[in-house]
């Protein structure tokens, strides 16, 4: 499987940013979709993720209410849209793949590249 990440980009505080990722390959139904963010000096964390056997989305406390995960048009595609964006989302954000995708759990089968987010105050 390859993940393939797109949409980073410089914005100011309190703007928007979609990233987009693309999943090709062998692909299952039992793995979710997903985006972790790696800040400069800290660990990987979870931001969000979402499952389509069952249907369910999940998100990080620290973005819940500002960013949306979704299921794009494009067959095994993701979309995430960050709203309200803060300095403090200023990352390198990872897509990946897997069967335990969630701020407690951390499957991960797949990583895809990083795209950086860089939010200015």
């Amino acid at each position: 499987v390859q993940l393939q990440a797109s949409g980073g980009g410089l914005v100011q505080a309190g703007g928007s940013l979609r990233l987009s990722c693309a999943a090709s390959g062998r692909t299952f139904s039992s793995r979710g979709m997903g985006w972790f963010r790696q800040a400069p000096g800290k660990e990987r964390q979870f931001v969000a993720a979402i499952y389509w056997v069952p249907s369910n989305t999940y998100y990080s406390d620290s973005v819940k209410g500002r960013f949306t995960i979704s299921r794009a048009n494009a067959k095994n595609t993701i979309d995430l849209q960050m709203n309200s964006l803060k300095p403090e989302d200023t990352a390198v954000y990872y897509c990946a793949s897997g069967t335990g995708l969630s701020q407690t759990t951390r499957r991960v089968d797949y990583w895809g590249q990083g795209t950086l987010v860089t939010v200015s105050s």
